[in-house]
């Protein structure tokens, strides 16, 4: 027991000395009790995100169903701290930030782009963490092979394979509404006719 409370309180000491010394020009995250620093993301991660992001914004504002943060936006959970690329906060949650809001609880939905680089932490430890903390969505996209693999929450805090697609539509099961073409997230045409749908 001696052993373990020493470790949480190195864990801990870690943890506020990441808190102390981030600034808003990095992308880091603490996980198990380092700090994790990320290397920039290449071209087509970033188009992948922006039309996920531009589609859920846009519909989430239009329904003013809640708040759509990404990349910096910062998760703090029990033990790790997380900037998932894109994450959605029910409007319940997100009427109790402020502008100034630095630390976010677990959202509701999360997604995560694999890069190389990140590829095994998203699967893992964040797999993990996000289902523990009750994360009811959580979409894993491959922009290399444009697939999308969307995990929903079972009555363990586990999550399951609900659906991995590589064509025709997916639905949110969190963000009310949001159904969108697949290709929309990989094909500049088809995510701007989908925008228009949208407005």
């Amino acid at each position: 027991m001696n052993e373990l409370s020493s470790y949480l309180k190195t864990e801990e000491e870690k943890r506020q000395h990441f808190y102390e010394t981030i600034t808003e020009q990095e992308k880091a995250e603490f996980i198990n009790g380092e700090i994790v620093l990320h290397s920039p993301v290449i071209r087509k991660h970033n188009q992948v995100g922006m039309k996920l992001l531009t589609l859920l914004n846009t519909f989430v504002s239009a329904s003013q169903l809640g708040f759509v943060g990404y990349e910096k936006i910062l998760i703090r959970l029990s033990r790790n701290d997380f900037e998932p690329d894109i994450c959605f906060f029910r409007r319940e949650i997100a009427e109790t930030f402020s502008d100034k809001t630095m630390f976010f609880p677990a959202p509701d939905f999360i997604v995560e782009i694999l890069s190389k680089s990140t590829e095994k932490i998203d699967r893992g430890v964040k797999f993990e963490d996000y289902g523990f903390h009750k994360v009811k969505e959580y979409w894993i996209i491959d922009p290399d092979n444009e697939t999308v693999e969307q995990y929903l929450l079972n009555n363990e805090d586990r999550y399951i394979l609900f659906v991995k697609v590589i064509d025709g539509r997916i639905e949110s099961k969190t963000v009310a509404g949001f159904n969108i073409p697949v290709k929309a997230l990989f094909d500049d045409a088809i995510n701007i006719d989908t925008l228009k749908q949208m407005l």
